[in-house]
């Protein structure tokens, strides 16, 4: 099995590097979320966190993860998704954008894929809500949907 690293130093063969996306996907509920690769420093299982005082109720709190404190967020809770249990499946994805390092509780890591740009779309200008400001694009795949999605800072 390639790790991250192996796969963010492929390059596609036929198709240039401009024209392909290899993204992380997730999920959150029945929704499939993508991440850029080139941002996920790692992928872990669940860990104990330590609670945050006064930290806002989708910051579960933070990790020590090799010596560095990483906070953590809940995506269910920061995109007011149901709550529901961590299990064998729930992940922690550890990404670093403009110098930050974050990790982001998800339900589950599905696959890493490669897709091409051209295969997305926009959103519908429609989509409203808490987190749609972050949603870059939908990849349209033969029997599925991926959100493309991109954090920058909404704490």
């Amino acid at each position: 099995m390639a790790t991250i690293r192996d796969l963010k130093s492929q390059k596609g063969t036929k198709v240039q590097a401009e024209e392909l996306l290899q993204l992380v996907s997730f999920k959150l509920g029945k929704e499939e979320f993508g991440l850029d690769i080139q941002s996920i420093q790692e992928i872990n299982r669940m860990v104990d966190i330590t609670r945050v005082p006064n930290s806002p109720d989708f910051i579960s709190g933070v990790i020590n993860l090799r010596g560095q404190v990483i906070p953590i967020v809940d995506l269910r809770k920061r995109f007011k998704f149901p709550q529901k249990e961590y299990d064998k499946d729930t992940r922690i994805i550890i990404v670093e954008v403009n110098r930050m390092v974050v990790g982001f509780v998800v339900d589950a890591v599905s696959e890493v894929i490669r897709i091409s740009k051209n295969i997305t779309e926009p959103p519908p200008p429609i989509i409203a809500g808490i987190g749609s400001e972050y949603i870059v694009s939908v990849a349209k795949l033969e029997n599925r949907l991926i959100i493309l999605w991109i954090w920058k800072e909404f704490f």
